[in-house]
């Protein structure tokens, strides 16, 4: 099984290059309506699709309503400090700075989290792999 998100935004083009800028990702469909984002190895990472745009199946969602209630997008990232510092340089919104995950202590998944919001509003998380937090410092 493989996950293959997807989700509902105001300006495909814009949310495509701020995904493509923070996740170092690549566009494998372009336009107005509908995009998919690839990893650099060409595994699909994120779907964006315009609110208003039925296609054969109708509207995804309310544009009215809260984008991404409860929702986060969660992203493990190898090159998490690359990451965490393309999302500085671009002005990202920062939600919870960088931090250790738990904040003290063993177990958990002891590593780096940063969380953002993006142009519509969905909370975005970047993780590190699990246990590279090492002692936490």
């Amino acid at each position: 099984m493989r996950p293959q998100p997807l989700i509902a935004v105001r300006d495909v083009q814009a949310s495509s290059l701020w995904y493509q800028r923070l996740l170092g990702c690549r566009s494998d469909h372009g336009g107005d309506e509908y995009e998919r984002l690839l990893s650099a190895d060409g595994d699909l990472v994120l779907q964006l699709h315009r609110w208003e745009v039925g296609h054969h199946h109708g509207p995804i969602g309310d544009p009215a309503k809260i984008h991404g209630n409860g929702v986060l997008l969660w992203f493990e990232i190898e090159e998490f400090d690359d990451a965490v510092s393309r999302a500085v340089e671009f002005g990202a919104e920062v939600v919870l700075p960088r931090h250790r995950n738990p904040p003290e202590g063993d177990g958990g998944p002891n590593h780096w989290e940063l969380w953002l919001r993006d142009l519509d509003g969905y909370t975005v998380v970047l993780a590190s792999p699990d246990g590279s937090a090492g002692s936490g410092r």
